[in-house]
């Protein structure tokens, strides 16, 4: 199992360039809450406001994360990482948003799946492992 934050599930789902690399990764993953909220939005946004994605897909893609969900990730709430995501934030002059998803590995002693440079470094800084 690893720990998956938004940027690499939003490139996962979205078939962004080489996400074919991620998927070995996307089996077994746990993630914060928050990523169902950062997803909806990248998708929300990608219909509206870049217009990268016709409706119907975005409609494909929301029910293949449902799925997803249900079968290949757990989903903690963030009330559970939030002192610690809070703590790392201010360190490491990082997010929040980025910071739970370490807080997670963290408590779980599991690799981090990201593709957000500054939260790979911090998360390399703090000990995480990180994938890719």
């Amino acid at each position: 199992m690893i720990v998956v934050d938004a940027s690499a599930l939003i490139a996962f789902f979205f078939r962004e360039e080489n996400w074919v690399n991620l998927a070995q990764y996307m089996v077994e993953t746990i993630s914060v809450d928050q990523i169902v909220k950062e997803f909806y939005n990248t998708l929300w946004k990608s219909v509206k406001v870049r217009k990268t994605i016709a409706l119907e897909d975005a409609i494909r893609i929301a029910e293949l994360f449902k799925s997803y969900i249900g079968k290949n990730m757990v989903i903690e709430p963030e009330e559970k990482y939030i002192e610690h995501a809070f703590k790392l934030a201010l360190k490491h002059n990082i997010t929040v948003y980025d910071a739970l998803y370490i807080a997670q590995a963290i408590h779980y002693n599991l690799p981090l799946l990201t593709l957000d440079q500054k939260q790979r470094q911090a998360a390399l800084e703090i000990g995480v492992k990180i994938l890719p």
